[in-house]
């Protein structure tokens, strides 16, 4: 599949059925399995923790708790988790729109799971200054410091 010069649009090739419009958007979105172990355990929690906020459902509190508790290789999950929820709390707390989750079992991910994914793996690539610029893309300048200490807290854990 080609892209037209504005890259707005996807231009079939000869031969290919065309995509729908949301096949075509999944098809450019990562999969879970692309992302090391430790950045799936984060959005697993990111995900019970979209849950709790947007059902207002303790269970899913207790199952971000439980599912940090059983993932191998995490020596404190409490704080993982309260980690977690600190990043989407500041997240959430500067943006006209909620957060999109995906149900914490699909492989997909959304936008904004996308881009969360994408501050963790700067944040733990500990490159100088190229986090800030990441967060800076993903915020703006509101909640910059916030998020980008959240963020950091996260990949420290």
């Amino acid at each position: 599949m080609l892209h037209d010069t504005c890259g707005s649009a996807p231009v079939q090739e000869a031969g290919q059925s065309p995509l729908c419009p949301l096949q075509a958007a999944l098809a450019t979105r990562p999969c879970v399995e692309s992302y090391d172990e430790f950045s799936r355990v984060a959005l697993s929690l990111f995900r019970f923790i979209g849950a709790a906020y947007a059902t207002g459902a303790s269970d899913c509190w207790e199952a971000a708790y439980r599912f940090a508790d059983e993932a191998p290789g995490i020596a404190d999950s409490p704080l993982l988790v309260a980690r977690a929820a600190a990043l989407v709390r500041i997240l959430r707390s500067g943006r006209p729109c909620e957060l999109c989750f995906m149900p914490p079992s699909c492989r997909r991910l959304s936008k904004d799971e996308a881009e969360l994914m994408r501050l963790l793996a700067v944040a733990r690539s500990k490159q100088p200054g190229e986090l800030e610029s990441v967060v800076c893309q993903f915020v703006g300048n509101e909640n910059e410091i916030a998020t980008t200490r959240a963020v950091n807290a996260l990949a420290l854990c």
